[in-house]
């Protein structure tokens, strides 16, 4: 199920430019992975429930989601998506009701083991479909379209494979070798924000260990990840041009501020409710919000690339509402689960990664997504502990 969220098929089976007469095909092959939700929802129907109903702000959130056909620019659009992103986000509460801290660490870890051996065979034996030749030439991308994708993929593959060697230490030296591998993958893709978020991810994986081993270690950890945090805020803040340079990145993100620039427009027509679910960036009718964005912005987006905005496009302040509690919920737990839960070691890091890719990418409430998947698993599974799971 997780390696079809993953969409690492996609590139090996339809191309670099898969078009429309592919996209029903595309459509098709995520039906498998809702089967397969739906199977684990029947093993622990119960347990399915009481995960759910610990989550109220993600039950608001899918609310809004599908209330918005009601005021969306494409009511048919936002339809399909908002059942594809309704089956997804079952999906993660499937797995948090199903499996233990150490079996869903498995889960994630075998997932990513089979993507690396993937991606390296890849790389290696079919280059034309794993290195890049036009943009980025020589760069690495595995079985995405790009090289920020490969990368970002691995540098969460790295963090949970650590933590899972922490969790399963009979088989740490497994997990270990194949997080080297991953730390490769992150290399070759030549990402240096996918760099960036792997040592932040290893640091709070690191933050979470040793706040585990006792109150004076969690005492000066805390100490310390505070003074950094503050330490890097204040280098961004006062030295960005250095911190861009470091990152390779200008100051409008590669274009990316043009997008919310163009964006923050649109949304002001429409402030509470925006434009429904998903409904915006496939808009062809030449005359919508996305016609402008292009004109205002001189390219033409994917996505909002940025999760906050997203959501504003979307479903306006309401749905941002209704993901910002959620969110802010999920971290607060993770937060407490650091002192006392060794699933924190699973779920910190992750979370720390999503945030800080959840500023440049829109990877929050996404319909057919990895990343999402495995966040609504992790925020479940921090509010639906092993405790509470084995409870009758």
């Amino acid at each position: 199920m997780l390696l079809i969220y993953t969409g690492g098929w996609q590139l090996p089976l339809f191309g670099e430019k898969a078009d429309e007469s592919a996209s029903g095909l595309l459509r098709v092959a995520f039906l498998p992975a809702y089967a397969l939700a739906f199977l684990l929802i029947l093993g622990r129907p119960w347990n399915v429930v009481r995960a759910t109903v610990r989550q109220p702000f993600l039950i608001i959130l899918m609310g809004v989601v599908a209330a918005s056909i009601f005021w969306s620019i494409q009511p048919d659009v936002s339809i399909r998506r908002g059942f594809a992103v309704g089956c997804t986000t079952l999906s993660g509460l499937a797995l948090a009701a199903r499996f233990r801290w150490v079996e869903l660490a498995r889960v994630f870890s075998i997932t990513f083991c089979v993507l690396i051996v993937a991606c390296y065979i890849a790389c290696i034996a079919f280059p034309s479909i794993g290195i890049m030749t036009e943009l980025f030439p020589g760069a690495w991308r595995g079985l995405w379209l790009e090289k920020n994708s490969l990368g970002g993929m691995m540098a969460l593959g790295c963090c949970l494979l650590c933590a899972t060697a922490l969790l399963d230490p009979p088989k740490a030296k497994v997990w270990l070798g194949f997080a080297a591998l991953s730390i490769g993958l992150v290399l070759m893709s030549q990402s240096k924000t996918s760099l960036a978020s792997l040592m932040l991810g290893l640091m709070a994986l690191g933050f979470v260990w040793i706040c585990q081993r006792g109150p004076a270690y969690a005492a000066a950890a805390t100490w310390t990840g505070v003074t950094g945090f503050l330490l890097l805020l204040a280098f961004i803040v006062f030295a960005s041009d250095i911190f861009f340079g470091i990152l390779g990145k200008d100051a409008t993100l590669t274009g990316r501020t043009q997008i919310w620039e163009a964006a923050f427009r649109q949304i002001e027509l429409r402030p509470w409710l925006g434009y429904g679910y998903a409904a915006v960036w496939s808009d062809k009718s030449g005359w919508g919000p996305l016609a402008w964005i292009v004109h205002d912005a001189k390219f033409t987006p994917q996505h909002a690339h940025n999760s906050w905005i997203e959501q504003l496009v979307g479903m306006g302040v309401v749905g941002l509402t209704a993901w910002g509690f959620f969110y802010l919920q999920t971290m607060a737990v993770a937060l407490i689960a650091v002192f006392r839960d060794r699933g924190a070691m699973l779920a910190f890091p992750f979370l720390i990664v999503f945030t800080l890719v959840s500023l440049t990418e829109s990877i929050a409430v996404v319909y057919n997504d990895f990343r999402w998947a495995v966040f609504v698993a992790l925020a479940a599974k921090l509010a639906f502990s092993d405790r509470a799971q084995d409870a009758v």
